[in-house]
């Protein structure tokens, strides 16, 4: 049983950074991607950006140049390095694990969630 806990949300001023993690656990298969989502009220979770089993990274185009995810292949966490916050960065933040189309899918109707793979429950970010 997979079980992702995000952490390292916050409330920050416009142009501040924030570094979210991620603690995976439970019995992880090869061949997953694993990715940073974001929701905010009354809109569809989005996908921040993804790394596969390679090594390789990909970003939605509102978050390149300021946002990089990383991991942490021994102690299997998931980071999101956040710079250059901006207000509408504000939202939960969820972490994702699956098969490719964590990486790749734009966004997540709620419909498809439990579909897509395995959740974490979210950590807040506040831009303000």
């Amino acid at each position: 049983h997979v079980q992702l806990v995000e952490s390292g949300g916050g409330s920050v001023e416009p142009g501040g950074s924030l570094r979210l993690s991620c603690a995976a656990s439970g019995l992880i298969n090869g061949g997953y991607c694993m990715g940073w989502f974001r929701q905010g009220p009354g809109k569809e979770r989005e996908r921040v950006g993804g790394i596969d089993t390679d090594g390789r990274t990909s970003y939605a185009d509102a978050v390149k140049g300021r946002f990089t995810i990383s991991k942490d292949n021994v102690k299997n966490i998931l980071y999101l390095e956040m710079n250059d916050l901006k207000p509408e960065d504000s939202a939960m933040y969820y972490c994702a694990l699956g098969g490719v189309k964590v990486c790749i899918v734009p966004v997540v109707p709620d419909s498809d969630l439990e579909r897509l793979g395995h959740w974490g429950q979210g950590t807040q970010v506040t831009v303000s």
